[in-house]
């Protein structure tokens, strides 16, 4: 497990009851084994029974999250690719989310549609095609602002390459078709993998050459952490 959230997890049980007290001898990022004791509260039993579930909630997700992250981050160790999330989060908690990957060692792709422009299929469609939709966002992004365009074949790597995207998203792509791409590419714009990307894929897509590679998967389907409380008596 990769421990993540020990703030958070700490805060519940301190809004709940200022006076209890809370140790730990762990920080954000560490592995620990099975059955480990990852922190101690004290205090009223009333106040850690009524902040119990709320704070184990969020700190099991928080955990779980980071630790999938790792598990995609070690499986595209040796590469030059980057492990990042997507805004696929729960409502409310994806600032928790987004914190949980990059203790996992993963990165942040965007927090919201203010912060990366990427123009989708939906965009592409709207706007008559790519080299138009990247036209109409040249004109109004902020200079430092990259534009990135999500593809789906090397026709369209081509098209998005030719209208001076500044990364192009690769949209379930076979592998061998993303290897291609990233051939015909050569570094004129940055490389990312997205798509149904697995932990049994992620090694072979990292291996193609790409940048990054994105999985909404860190977020919306990582299992919560078998994490619980147990209660004792002071001696």
């Amino acid at each position: 497990l990769v421990v993540a959230g020990l703030e958070v997890f700490r805060d519940v049980f301190r809004l709940r009851d200022p006076g209890l007290s809370f140790r730990t001898s762990l920080k954000d990022g560490d592995r620990v084994p099975r059955g480990t004791v990852l922190a101690v509260v004290q205090g009223s039993l009333a106040s850690i029974l009524t902040a119990e579930r709320v704070a184990l909630n969020l700190f099991q997700r928080m955990c779980g999250v980071a630790t999938l992250t790792r598990q995609f981050v070690d499986a595209a160790a040796g590469t030059n690719a980057e492990i990042l999330d997507t805004r696929k989060t729960v409502p409310g908690l994806r600032i928790l989310d987004k914190y949980a990957v990059r203790v996992g060692g993963g990165r942040n792709h965007r927090y919201g549609l203010y912060d990366g422009i990427l123009i989708k299929d939906n965009h592409i469609e709207a706007a008559g095609g790519i080299a138009e939709a990247v036209r109409r966002v040249r004109g109004q992004a902020p200079l430092l602002v990259k534009i990135e365009v999500d593809v789906k074949d090397l026709a369209e790597v081509e098209e998005a390459l030719a209208a001076g995207a500044d990364v192009i998203m690769l949209d379930n792509m076979p592998v061998a078709e993303v290897r291609k791409a990233v051939a015909f590419i050569k570094g004129r714009a940055l490389v990312e993998a997205s798509g149904n990307v697995t932990l049994d894929t992620v090694g072979s897509i990292a291996a193609t050459g790409v940048d990054f590679i994105s999985a909404g998967a860190l977020t919306h389907s990582a299992r919560a952490a078998d994490i619980s409380l147990k209660v004792t008596r002071k001696t």
